[in-house]
Parts: structure tokens; sequence; C-alpha cells
């Protein structure tokens, strides 16, 4: 069964059936959805005597598990991942040529970035949207990558742009030069006199001139915004969403999603902002059910949970989780635990209201708009670690960024965290697939691609696909909702994974020293799972080394 049909079949409503979602909405909005755990006393000499402290645990009754079946999906921005055709330049071809080495790391989905002609490097600015980027090749060869891709179990979406076409898009070009072609409706034109509003969502400057005229393109005047009032372009853009599902396809990546309708920062807090937004993503998915009931439709909404929430109502299927993002990465920086589950918990009842528990997580660490992860543990190699391990030993759909897995380094501009797929380290990246488009700056000097990591046990990758493994092999990790489970020691991270066949207790020592902790109960009672030798548990009294994680049944 399709796991998100299964998903919305099973998923618990205790927390609608509770009354507790008005309750957590204004928590949500007061507190901003942070809470730290308890400050207990750390060990005053962890290298040489360990802490001994005792736990909070939550008992969590069936009724109020939140399951989230999941799969683990890699965004590949395709320019930078695998030459096949000695061009420089990553291709559709050599996407397939890497599969085998995603399903061995554990994958079950990918994400492409756009594949659609462009005359941008990144694809942001369609000039076709039922076609192929030439760069990257065919429609043949995209087929053959889906064939590929579903025989391997491999779920792929797509990225699908639709709040704005490239300012070379025909429908654009006709619409600029001709005030009576039938496309200029399709775009936003200012009106004689009008004031013009400088205050673009995005913080660009919104409004761009053309001839006399000036159009609303709130990213740059490369991209201007299309017009969801006009009937034609809904009509028009569920036709490409359908387009793309009869090819094969399996879902969507939906860039900008909350920025069909907020356009201007002054129109963020507005209900019918909100509520056109949320008819708009509704019709969407109407429109995707009629050709692939169950297309899974994840969208970048960059906000806050009361803005993320109306997004899930019979809409998408998941946001991606920013906010949690800059947790996990806070958290294995400073190696002080924070409540993470206590917060989900209240997240996911929010969600949960919204979407008639119909949703599933999107938590990440960074992706292509962001620096990568490496460089913001500012190059530690436990901190990059301990960050995987919390990402793939949470609820929904984690999503890993090519590259990461590698622990590649990227710092913003976009270009420098797009850099191209090292896959050995030996020749400076100049091995048969090797992208070349953008030179290495940041990965220059790298010393271990793919091809030294994969056979060097202790690197970053390897500890990847081991907690990937873990995550595939348990269903508790794989389909879990979670809950709260606190240690009074600031140094270890702890929480529940549930089913409502299966619970396991995920503990992360986030620190450089040994920790020892004591179990509220015997509850759990197996050390099932270790990211590394030296843990022990004996009784309720529980031993961590340093920067690891366990799995406890």
């Amino acid at each position: 069964m399709n796991p998100v049909k299964k998903h919305r079949l099973i998923r618990s409503r205790w927390w609608i059936r509770s009354g507790m979602a008005v309750f957590i909405l204004m928590l949500v909005v007061a507190s901003g959805c942070t809470s730290d755990s308890g400050s207990g006393k750390a060990a005053e000499d962890a290298g040489k005597e360990a802490a001994t402290v005792k736990t909070t645990s939550v008992q969590t009754a069936a009724a109020d598990i939140d399951e989230q079946p999941s799969t683990v999906y890699y965004e590949i921005f395709v320019r930078s991942f695998y030459d096949t055709n000695g061009d420089g330049i990553g291709d559709l071809n050599g996407v397939t040529a890497k599969l085998d080495y995603l399903k061995d790391l554990g994958i079950g989905g990918i994400w492409l970035m756009p594949i659609n002609p462009s005359p941008s490097y990144h694809g942001y600015d369609v000039t076709d949207y039922y076609g192929i980027q030439s760069q990257y090749g065919t429609m043949d060869d995209f087929k053959k990558l889906l064939d590929e891709a579903h025989k391997r179990g491999i779920k792929v979406i797509m990225d699908l742009v639709v709040n704005h076409t490239s300012s070379e898009h025909p429908w654009f070009k006709a619409a600029a030069s001709d005030k009576n072609s039938p496309y200029r409706d399709w775009y936003t034109w200012s009106k004689p006199d009008q004031t013009l509003a400088s205050d673009g969502a995005t913080g660009a400057q919104p409004w761009h001139k053309s001839g006399d005229d000036h159009y609303l393109g709130i990213f740059w005047e490369g991209m201007p915004d299309l017009n969801f009032d006009h009937a034609d372009v809904r009509k028009e853009m569920i036709k490409v969403g359908q387009f793309w599902l009869k090819q094969g396809v399996d879902g969507f990546r939906l860039d900008a999603a909350k920025h069909i309708y907020e356009d201007f920062k002054s129109q963020g807090n507005l209900p019918a902002t909100k509520e056109k937004n949320q008819t708009w993503w509704q019709e969407f998915r109407k429109g995707i059910e009629e050709v692939h009931p169950g297309a899974y439709l994840v969208g970048e909404v960059w906000d806050s949970t009361a803005k993320i929430g109306p997004f899930l109502a019979q809409a998408l299927d998941s946001c991606f989780n920013f906010d949690l993002s800059k947790t996990i990465l806070s958290t294995v920086n400073s190696e002080k635990a924070t409540d993470i589950a206590f917060n989900l918990e209240r997240i996911y009842g929010f969600y949960a209201k919204n979407s008639d528990g119909k949703f599933v997580d999107a938590p990440f660490l960074t992706n292509h708009d962001m620096n990568r992860t490496m460089s913001e543990v500012k190059g530690n190699p436990d901190h990059a670690k301990m960050a995987a391990s919390i990402l793939l030993t949470l609820p929904g759909n984690p999503f890993l960024y090519y590259g990461e897995e590698i622990g590649m380094l990227g710092m913003k501009p976009d270009e420098q965290i797009r850099e191209p797929m090292v896959w050995s380290a030996a020749t400076a990246g100049g091995t048969k697939g090797q992208t070349s488009w953008e030179p290495l700056v940041y990965n220059k000097e790298m010393k271990q691609g793919v091809a030294e990591q994969e056979k060097d046990n202790a690197s970053l990758y390897n500890h990847y696909k081991k907690l990937i493994q873990w995550r595939n092999a348990e269903p508790a990790l794989h389909d879990g909702g979670i809950a709260s489970y606190k240690f009074e020691n600031a140094s270890v991270l702890a929480y529940q994974r549930l089913t409502t066949q299966a619970k396991v207790l995920v503990v992360h020592n986030l620190s450089k020293e040994v920790q020892k902790v004591v179990l509220q109960d015997d509850v759990y009672k197996t050390l099932a799972l270790k990211s590394k030798e030296g843990a022990v548990l004996e009784g309720t009294s529980l031993e961590l080394p340093p920067y690891s994680t366990v799995i406890l049944k």
C-alpha cells in the first residue's frame, strides 16, 4: 500500500479528540515552539568518571501514537551529480548510473531539482513546463531513469516551479509584447498611476519595468509571477502536474509554495492570503489525485508552524521543517540537549488538526538554499555524525542533500553550496563521471570522496548508511510517532519512537565525554543497536561512549 494512503488509514486522531488543538496553536504562536530540557547536573570530571542521572519518561497510550510511514529521500542537483557524456555537466543518465549507489545507501526516494528547460544554471526559471533541459538529456532518458528507479523500489519526485516562469518563457514574451495577448493576464501588471509597493515578500524589488509598464516578480526580474486569480493559469498548472505524473513521477517538491498569493510582506498575515493559498493547493491536489491518487506533495513553506498548518488541509502532504533543521544543528554544535520530542508532539498535534491526520513531516538538515551541514558544524565530523543520527531517528520523510553523506562543505553564494559531487578525492575530482561545470572551491581539498569513504568503516558515509539501515529495518523508527523522554543530563538527548505494535527508545550522547544515565524503569530492557562500541546497558543503567547513539527495546 502507498505509505501516504496507509498513513491516512491508520493515523491516530487523539490530538483532535482531546480538544488540545486550540491550546497548541496558542502555544506555537506565543513560544515559537521551543522548549529546553532540564539542565540536570553534568559530570564534574566526565573524563574520569561518568555522570549518573535519572530520567523523566512519558507513558504513551496507543491512542496517542501519531504514526508517519516514511521514506528516506535524497535531493539531487542533476547538473552537479554525475556526467555520462563528458561535457562536465551532470545528466539524467548520470542519475540512472548512480541508482545502485543510492539503493545501497538505503535511499527510498529521490527529489530532482528542476529538470525543465531554463536559461539559468539552476533551472528555477522555466521556459517549457513540458520539456527536459537539453543539457540533462531527453524525455526518453528521463523515462529510463523512472523505470530503473522504480525497479529498485526508489520513488522519484521532481521540482515543480509554479509560482513564476522565466521572463524568456513564450507566455511572458507574448504578454510583454502585446497587451491584447491572451497571456497578458497570466501575469500581474501595474495599473496606470498605481503606487508600486516596495515591500516584496522575499526582500527583493517586486516590480520590474517592461516598456511603459511594470510587472510583478518577487524573486527577480527574470522570474515574473504567474497570476493565479486567472482560471486558465490554474488549469494549466494542474495540466502540467498531470503530464509529469503520466510520465511516471511519484510526486512533486513545490517551489515557493507560500508565495502563490503572498507577494508582499504586508499580505503575510492576512486571512485572505491564507485562504487563497489554501484554496489553490486544494484545487491542485484534486487535479493530481485524478491521475495519481497518493502522489506525494511536499511544499517549500519557509515559515512558522501556524502559517504551515493550512497548507496541509486536503492539499500538501508535507512541508519542509525548517525550524527543526535549525534546532538539530544548534543542538549538535552546542552539545546540549533540547526537548525536540516535546516540541514535535505539539506541532504534530496542530498539523493533525489542520490535515485531519494526513500529514507527514519532512525533516532535513540543509538544502540547496542553505549553507551545507558540514560548514554549519565548522567541519567537525563528530557533530556531523550526531546531526545525521538525530535526523534519521525522527518521524517523517527525512531529506538528505546530495554530498551531505560524505561531508561536502559549502557556503553562500548559491553556486558554492551546489558544487559538483565529489565521487573520488584521489584525483581532485578528475575521475570518470565527475562534473566540472563549476570549479570546486570549498571541496577542492576534500580528502575523502565517495570512493574513499565507502572503504572506511569510520567514515561519515558509512555512519549515514548504518543509520538509514536502522531506520529501514526497525518499524518504530520507520513508521513511528514520537514521545518525550527526558534525562536530567544536558549532554544526553532521548525520545521514544512508537507505533501501535512496537516502541523503541533513542538515546544520543551529544558530548565528547562518556555519559552514564539511569532509566526510570525497566520498560526498555535490550540494547538493540549502537553506533559505537562501548555502549552498555545493565539493568536500568546505560553507559554511552562519546558522540554515540543507541536504540533500546
